[in-house]
């Protein structure tokens, strides 16, 4: 009998390579993907489209409002950063930023796992090339997995859970490749943080801006349509 495993989904390039690693490591795959109050609500689009490519055994999209606490370009009414080069992304952390996102997804991931009682999580996190975020780091994925592992009925009983973080030291082109190689299409993912109202990708955003020089340092054509 397979393993199963909790994979978060956001439809874009991160997300969609590592449930090409789960499925290539031969997991059931349970995907959990949110409806935050996200201004690039499109991704959703993808992530189903996402899960569909990989018959995964179960989708789900869970709605929350972090709008509530706003405070992020994301989720509030503050303009997303656009043309920025590497050095500008790299002195501070974003306004895209959304205050203890990853932390409450692999909560909700973290539930759903103990319900299934599987004991393996994913998610796409990248500590190279990626837009500063604190909980993108190997720290906190550390420190949440030793969290997780005092938190349920499930470790207690002596069934320690594994939270996957295969990207975590990858550049973006090297996921790219990782992906080609896994038989990933992306020309169904979404990664733009500032879509137009036809979901076109702006080509301007930080993680526009990431996911392009990973294509052409991959050597491989974006398929991606911006506006």
């Amino acid at each position: 009998m397979k393993k199963g495993a909790v994979v978060l989904t956001s439809g874009g390039v991160d997300s969609t390579t590592i449930l090409a690693i789960a499925k290539s490591q031969d997991f059931d795959l349970y995907c959990l993907s949110f409806d935050y109050g996200q201004r690039h609500i499109f991704e959703l689009e993808s992530a189903e489209k996402v899960s569909v490519f990989f018959n995964v055994t179960e989708h789900k999209v869970i709605k929350i409002d972090l709008r509530t606490f706003g405070n992020s370009a994301l989720t509030d009414n503050i303009d997303v950063p656009l043309c920025r080069n590497a050095e500008d992304m790299a002195r501070e952390i974003p306004v895209t930023y959304v205050p203890a996102r990853n932390t409450i997804f692999l909560s909700y991931a973290l539930a759903w796992a103990e319900v299934l009682k599987v004991h393996d999580i994913f998610i796409g996190v990248n500590a190279i090339d990626y837009s500063g975020y604190p909980d993108c780091r190997p720290e906190f994925i550390k420190a949440f997995q030793q969290m997780a592992n005092l938190a349920t009925k499930e470790s207690v009983e002596g069934k320690t859970l594994t939270i996957h973080a295969p990207l975590i030291d990858m550049t973006k082109s090297d996921i790219i490749k990782k992906g080609v190689e896994l038989g990933v299409d992306y020309s169904i993912t979404h990664s733009c943080y500032n879509p137009n109202q036809l979901g076109l990708a702006c080509g301007e955003c930080d993680s526009c801006l990431l996911r392009r020089k990973g294509f052409i340092e991959a050597g491989i054509k974006d398929p991606t349509k911006y506006a």
